[in-house]
């Protein structure tokens, strides 16, 4: 009887082992001394924080010496605890996607200091619609006619159900242009879907995390592969860069494997702005704003954190800090009004767009509440573990000074 019972304690020690280290060995930050003198940064922490470049006490510490405060990290879990820090004064400044910033300006007043660069310096990508240079809407737009009516019908091809150069802001524009007419009850999202799916193609392509359309790749593919057409019958709703990043000097295996011989192929409808050399597009999407509450931070001290981050603009080892950390470039200074003022007035008229960022805030709010449970579940768990070890251990003992007992009887 004694293997049993051992197998059954093993099976103990596993599930406590099976615990996550994160219940007993948290990521941990430099915490303030002086909450006076202080500026919380509320951060998404990872895993790999504790061994890795990434680990934004790098960052704190660098603002620490420019701005001669100290600097904490706050952890949150997501864009809703990133909100309720700034909201409830937890943290100082916060990182935030286009959708959660605008939805948090709207909502509770918050304002941006600077944001985020992308790959090539902008703080922001152009929504844009590539088609093949051969289809009428290439054709009307080169002759200076109105190729956006031409789309009904087409194969739209988009890069997810809320991508912002993918699906919110052309689409959006289209609505508020009059193009095209919303489908369905205006608040729920499920209209997005019968919307587009009613203006374009029933083929058209919403793809969802993890199918081979997805992402501005997945829309391009879409429209370079036209599985189900020919390619003028094809759009593919994506950022600018688009083209070149996936077709340029190292192309992808797609990329020319049906009507598109090279680039040139791909046409950007809108044409390119003779001033900027930018294409003229539906709208920016705009890069990870920094947030900030005015009522809790002062314009002192927003002034004080974008001077610093023009500091660290400036000198190879703070750009491979903001590198290493953040993923970015560099840091642009901007404001609430320029960053999201033009995308907020886009994205508002997708049905259903500022009901479902409401609940996922809400559900983020949630399942964060949900993240303490589990924690203090694991750790029940742990010590239900250990109690009902304990006391197959001394059960255990028991048993065997009874059965020594009964061998020397």
């Amino acid at each position: 009887m004694r293997g049993p019972k051992i197998s059954i304690f093993a099976i103990l020690i596993m599930l406590i082992a099976s615990i996550p280290g994160c219940i007993f060995d948290p990521v941990e930050f430099d915490k303030c001394e002086d909450e006076d003198n202080c500026l919380t940064i509320a951060f998404e922490t990872k895993e790999e924080y504790r061994n890795s470049d990434e680990n934004p006490q790098k960052l704190a510490d660098r603002l620490e010496e420019i701005m001669d405060v100290e600097v904490e990290i706050y952890t949150v879990s997501g864009p809703a605890a990133t909100i309720a820090a700034l909201e409830y004064g937890k943290a100082d400044i916060g990182f935030l996607d286009g959708g959660a910033a605008w939805l948090s300006a709207e909502t509770r007043g918050f304002e941006i200091a600077a944001a985020e660069q992308k790959g090539d310096g902008r703080p922001y990508y152009n929504a844009v619609a590539w088609v093949h240079k051969d289809s009428d809407m290439a054709i009307a737009d080169k002759a200076g006619e109105d190729p956006y009516a031409l789309m009904a019908g087409k194969i739209s091809c988009h890069t997810s159900p809320l991508g912002s150069s993918g699906m919110l802001l052309p689409i959006g524009w289209m609505i508020s242009e009059g193009y095209v007419d919303i489908v369905g009850d205006p608040n729920v999202m499920d209209s997005l879907y019968s919307t587009v799916r009613n203006h374009f193609s029933e083929d058209s392509s919403i793809p969802d995390s993890g199918t081979l359309y997805r992402g501005y790749g997945g829309s391009l593919r879409c429209l370079a592969e036209h599985s189900l057409g020919d390619a003028t019958d094809y759009i593919s709703f994506a950022k600018d860069p688009t083209v070149p990043d996936y077709c340029g000097e190292d192309p992808s295996s797609w990329c020319f494997t049906g009507d598109f011989t090279s680039t040139e192929d791909f046409y950007p409808l809108g044409g390119y702005n003779e001033t900027t050399g930018e294409i003229n597009s539906f709208g920016r999407a705009p890069s990870h704003p920094i947030m900030y509450n005015p009522e809790y931070f002062t314009q002192p001290e927003v002034d004080s954190l974008r001077a610093a981050f023009e500091v660290m603009n400036g000198n190879d080892d703070d750009l491979e800090i903001l590198d290493d950390v953040l993923g970015t470039p560099g840091i642009t200074i901007t404001n609430t009004e320029d960053h999201i003022g033009d995308y907020g007035d886009a994205i508002e008229d997708v049905p259903g767009i500022a009901a479902y960022l409401n609940d996922k805030v809400n559900k983020t709010s949630s399942d964060d509440g949900g993240s303490d449970l589990i924690v203090y579940g694991g750790v029940a768990v742990v010590a239900i573990a250990l109690v009902t070890g304990a006391i197959f251990v001394r059960n255990n003992k028991n048993q065997n000074i009874e059965t020594d007992a009964e061998d020397s009887n």
